[in-house]
Formats: structure tokens, sequence, C-alpha cells
């Protein structure tokens, strides 16, 4: 039998584990009397790829908008429970919500450059946070952002171009390279190839796949191919519940629920 201390110091070693860089306890999110999620305990791990799966409306997209606060902009939802980055309480009223956001970036399913050009939408980040003293510094932040994101070559002759300008597959990778540009140690991705064909979508896997050596990337994807093909663990959400989570191929291969089961091979959702 585990005494008060073992398990004292148990959970003292996981908070400290270098391995998860985020984790949800008891997360409870209400938008008015409506509950959308209930008691979710979730740990992302560092420098990989968590996918997030379930049917429309499981609550995995409203997970993904707790651990930066972005449910914070919808002024009837409420958040319970505890979320932490690097065991720090996201939700403590101490924490500035604009310099979490650096540390935790977001891409979203459509491709939202600012309506400025290629440069700027990278330089804007860095700007406003004070990340750079010089010309020279920010030419360097930008280019190697655009580098990170793969697109540098696409458009390095055209970077007082507008943003908007660029096809959706380069549209993404743009806005992938505004979120690296402030050094952010989470990257969000919430159905970030919803809206592309393809070989777009070939190309952002193919970046969330390198990206994942120097950030922590958590994707909400409808796509299972997807979830196999670029997650290293992923948790299956169903009406509210976190319903099991796991390595992926673990998951794919002999899930431990039914519900799961049902769901990766077709016969729901």
């Amino acid at each position: 039998m585990l005494t008060d201390t073992t398990i004292e110091k148990k959970l003292t070693a996981m908070a400290n584990d270098p391995k998860i860089k985020m984790r949800g306890n008891k997360v409870n999110v209400f938008y008015g009397e409506k509950q959308a999620l209930f008691d979710v305990d979730l740990d992302v791990p560092g420098n990989a790829v968590m996918a997030l799966i379930g049917p429309s409306g499981c609550g995995k997209s409203t997970f993904l908008r707790c651990l930066n606060r972005m449910n914070d902009t919808i002024d009837i939802c409420k958040v319970t429970g505890d979320i932490t980055l690097d065991g720090e309480d996201i939700y403590d009223p101490k924490i500035d919500v604009v310099e979490l956001r650096a540390r935790v970036g977001m891409v979203f399913q459509k491709p939202n450059p600012f309506p400025k050009s290629i440069y700027e939408n990278i330089a804007y980040g860095p700007r406003i946070h004070g990340l750079t003293k010089t010309k020279a510094e920010l030419d360097e932040v930008v280019e190697s952002s655009l580098r990170k994101a793969a697109i540098w070559e696409e458009v390095k002759d055209r970077l007082q171009e507008p943003g908007t300008g660029l096809s959706g597959g380069q549209q993404q990778r743009l806005c992938i390279a505004r979120a690296i540009a402030v050094s952010p140690e989470v990257i969000l991705m919430d159905e970030p190839c919803s809206a592309l064909d393809p070989i777009a979508t070939a190309k952002v896997e193919e970046l969330i796949d390198e990206l994942r050596l120097n950030f922590t990337i958590v994707i909400v994807t409808h796509s299972m191919q997807q979830a196999a093909r670029v997650s290293q663990r992923t948790a299956m959400f169903h009406l509210g519940n976190l319903v099991e989570e796991g390595p992926t191929d673990k998951m794919f291969t002999n899930p431990d629920t039914k519900l799961t089961q049902d769901y990766i091979t077709g016969r729901f959702g």
C-alpha cells in the first residue's frame, strides 16, 4: 500500500518530469449552462506531437483552446480545474495572457495571414514582444522562421508582397512561421490541413514532423490517417469526456476501449 509520503513524492516527480510539457487536471469547461468538458486529465509530452481525435462536438477543440486560454475570449465560457505549463498554473491571475500566448502559439483551421506583407506577417510578433533590437536581428528572425516553416525558398524574393496573395498551403505555412517567430515552446494546431489540398497537406505534415524536434505540438484532426502519420501520442474524446490516451501506434492497433476502436475503424463519427 502506498503511503501519503510515497504518493506525494511520486506526484512531485511527475510534476517535475521534463517529458511532460503541459498537464490538464480535472478540466471542466462550461458555455453558460452547457458543460462541454468533464473532468479531463491529460498530459502533453514535450518535443512530441499529440493528436486529439473524436467526432464533431466531442470537446477536442475546446480542450485545445484551454491550453492558451483562447476560451477567455468567450464571455459565457468558464474553465475549472488545473492546467500547467512546466508546472506553472496558466490560469493563475498573475499570468500575463499575452506572454502565455507567445509561449503557446496557435495555428487555426483556416489560414489567416495578416493583411500585410509576408515580411510584416513574421516581423509583427517579435517586434511587439521586443524580441529584436535591430533591423538586422529582425531580418534574421524573419528568415529563420520562414526557413523552419519550409517556405523560405518560395517567398524569399517576394517578402514585400502581401501574405494573402500566397496559395492556401503557403498561407498556412506562413501562419506556422508567424507562430514560430516569437519562439514558442508549444504550438497548438486546430485542424491545420482541413482547408488544404492533398499536396499542401503532405507539406504541412512533413513540416510538423520536423518541428517536433524543437517544439511541443498538439494537433486537433478529423483525419485518422493524419493522426497516425504525424503524432506519437493520441487522445480520444467523446461527448466531452477523455475516453483514452496513449501511444499512437497502440491506439490505432490495440485500443483499450470499443468506442475508440469503432471510431478509428469508421463505425461512427
